[in-house]
């Protein structure tokens, strides 16, 4: 039992770390089930900047379980998650992506739930779209989120066109 214990400590740890460089800012977080003596269930809002897209940020909310398994970290979050993605500066590509390819990527439980974010071109309204959604090993969940940026001149500078950067 005790070696179990130690397997399951090493595997949170490890996805702990892993995460640890991608780590969102933390915007506020707030309250919405009261516990007594553990931590309250809490929705978070979180920002990210795209990383291969400079000038998109988009801001997610998600629910975080209180009580004492989820002050451990043992508790599986549930898949709920909105999202929102603006411009925030002028759009400048770093390199080429596909379709789908991942913004952001969140363990919501220890082995096998993740919540993600990933970016598509619409290359005729040249507009980039944000999906974020929930993924289980074997059964995922229909709960999503889609937000839409508009790429927009910015001062001076002409706005680019997504379809440019899509690695086809």
């Amino acid at each position: 039992m005790t070696r179990l214990i130690a397997v399951l400590a090493l595997v949170f740890s490890l996805g702990a770390s892993a995460n640890a460089a991608d780590d969102p800012d933390l915007i506020f977080k707030k309250s919405t089930v009261f516990k007594l003596l553990s931590p309250d269930h809490k929705l978070a809002t979180y920002a990210i900047d795209d990383p291969i897209i400079e000038g998109v940020a988009c801001h997610f909310t998600v629910p975080e379980k209180g009580g004492w398994i989820g002050w451990a970290g043992l508790a599986e979050e549930l898949s709920d998650v909105s999202l929102a993605c603006r411009q925030v500066g002028p759009v400048k590509f770093k390199g080429k992506f596909e379709q789908g390819d991942s913004v952001y990527r969140e363990r919501r439980s220890i082995f096998f739930k993740k919540m993600q974010i990933v970016r598509g071109c619409d290359k005729k309204r040249n507009v980039l779209v944000y999906l974020s959604y929930s993924d289980k090993l074997i059964e995922g969940s229909p709960k999503n989120s889609t937000s839409t940026v508009p790429i927009m001149p910015w001062g001076t500078s002409t706005a680019p066109r997504c379809g440019d950067f899509l690695d086809d």
